[in-house]
């Protein structure tokens, strides 16, 4: 299992030599700078101002204190239809201590199916519907489940967050507390919402 996400990874692009001499030929007047005293100065002057925008943003700040999970041992049908009632893409996977062992996705029970999406389903005959219902309820979701999980410690801070919304595509990923226990989940579209920095025009 993947641990969760506590490392703080660069947010800015690094600026190359041109980069620099293009920037400095835009400001009038002399610069009696080097580019490595400009680069310098850009790293310093970004890491303040993502520091002042995000630097009080934590993990448990954005995330729905949501307790919806599976177990392993619980049918796909039954996961499938849990995940209809709340309208959820996903579900986390936790073990009988609540530890975050796994995520279920609207993917991987497609994948069990042999569909790539749910118009397939849609379209099949009535032979094909129940064939699929008896795979879904003779497999368990620790058969299907994606593990390791990409997720994040309810202390984790915008960087970090960044950082494991990069590796993975899903829309939400786990919160957890130290001892890796679901604590709610965080929804890339809600992280999204709170992130102050704009793409400059």
């Amino acid at each position: 299992m993947t641990a969760p996400a506590q490392s703080t990874p660069p947010l800015g692009p690094e600026l190359t030599d041109d980069d620099v001499l293009d920037a400095m030929t835009r400001i009038p007047g002399y610069l009696d700078i080097t580019t490595d005293d400009f680069r310098d100065v850009y790293r310093l002057a970004y890491g303040h101002a993502i520091e002042r925008l995000v630097g009080g943003v934590r993990a448990a700040d954005l995330m729905r204190r949501d307790d919806t999970a599976v177990g392993p041992q619980m049918t796909l049908y039954r996961a499938a239809e849990l995940m209809v009632e709340r309208e959820l893409k996903s579900l986390p996977v936790v073990d009988g201590e609540r530890r975050v062992i796994g995520m279920l996705s609207e993917s991987d029970v497609l994948g069990l199916l042999g569909a790539a999406n749910f118009l397939e389903l849609i379209i099949e005959s009535d032979r094909e519907h129940a064939e699929h219902r008896r795979r879904l309820t003779q497999t368990d979701v620790g058969d299907v489940m994606t593990s390791p999980v990409v997720m994040v410690a309810e202390d984790a801070e915008f960087a970090s967050i960044l950082g494991a919304f990069r590796r993975h595509d899903g829309r939400r990923m786990p919160v957890v507390d130290l001892a890796g226990r679901l604590v709610g989940m965080l929804a890339r579209k809600d992280f999204i919402a709170a992130c102050p920095l704009q793409v400059p025009s």
